[in-house]
């Protein structure tokens, strides 16, 4: 039988995502959904490196599974690096992309091309039910469209 992997997300469509990425490691992907579990884990860190060990060493502990956890979003250096941790919520809990698009749309407005610069970053949290971890990062920079 192969090794299960918790996957920290609730998202369907991430898990989705997952399972093709990591389809050739031999592992059993699983959400907290398959065991009974729920994802919901508040993301209370002040960077995305703190979201994602919270929600990867709370679920390893509490499922007795390893467990991948992950946070990302946005950072555009004309807004001081927001909307960063805050990505998903940035226009309100319930906001489409759409609106979260025209949010920043919106605050960037009269800003030059040469200032619109911006990255997308993921951090990955691996954790074990007994508190081991490995974390690593990565970034996709950019420019945001006028």
């Amino acid at each position: 039988m192969a090794s299960m992997l918790l996957v920290a997300t609730g998202n369907p469509g991430k898990l989705k995502e997952l399972k093709r990425l990591l389809l050739d490691t031999g592992l059993n992907i699983i959400s907290p959904a398959d065991i009974n579990m729920t994802a919901d884990i508040k993301e209370t860190g002040a960077t995305f490196e703190e979201n994602a060990r919270l929600k990867a060493v709370n679920l390893a502990r509490k499922s007795g599974l390893l467990t991948l956890a992950d946070d990302s979003g946005l950072e555009v250096d004309a807004l001081d690096g927001k909307p960063g941790v805050l990505s998903a919520r940035f226009a309100g809990k319930n906001a489409s992309d759409h609106q979260r698009n025209m949010l920043l749309l919106s605050r960037l407005k009269g800003v030059p091309e040469e200032r619109r610069t911006a990255r997308f970053r993921c951090v990955i949290a691996i954790a074990t039910p007994d508190g081991r971890l490995r974390m690593c990062s990565g970034s996709c920079e950019g420019i945001i469209a006028l």
